[in-house]
């Protein structure tokens, strides 16, 4: 990974108490971090060889993804197999012959892993399935687990 290599100056301070920093960007190969080196400069703009200068590396948290979900699709002895398949049509987006394959796999295994999803995704997904099963009048159940 390729970040930045910032060194700031630090220039001498105004008649007004403020400071003036300068920036030099350069390439370096590291992993997450910047590191920046601070090195004083004497009135005349010159930097002092003999005074310390002070290397400060900020670490960078390294992002993950977030957790995945599993929604699950859950088998009733009274949901008609058409309304399963287009539940799955409609809210996964599947093809007729994925949606067929699914709702048998429910049927004779009692669930199936419809898809997987971020928690939103997923959490509204079931959400649609149930709103619509129950305006139906269907027991059907769909719920959602970590993978």
């Amino acid at each position: 990974m390729k970040l930045d290599l910032i060194e700031y100056r630090v220039a001498p301070l105004f008649s007004n108490g403020s400071l003036r920093l300068y920036r030099e960007h350069q390439l370096l190969d590291t992993r997450l971090c910047t590191i920046m080196t601070f090195q004083p400069i004497t009135a005349s703009g010159n930097s002092d060889n003999d005074s310390d200068t002070g290397v400060v590396i900020e670490t960078r948290p390294k992002t993950r993804k977030p957790p995945l979900y599993k929604v699950l699709l859950l088998n009733d002895d009274y949901t008609p197999m058409e309304f399963v398949v287009l539940i799955l049509e409609r809210f996964f987006g599947l093809t007729h012959a994925q949606s067929f394959e699914i709702m048998l796999t429910v049927h004779k295994k009692g669930v199936a892993v419809v898809g997987v999803f971020s928690h939103e995704i997923a959490e509204t997904k079931v959400g649609q399935v149930m709103d619509f099963a129950r305006r139906h009048q269907h027991p059907l159940q769909c719920t959602m687990e970590k993978e």
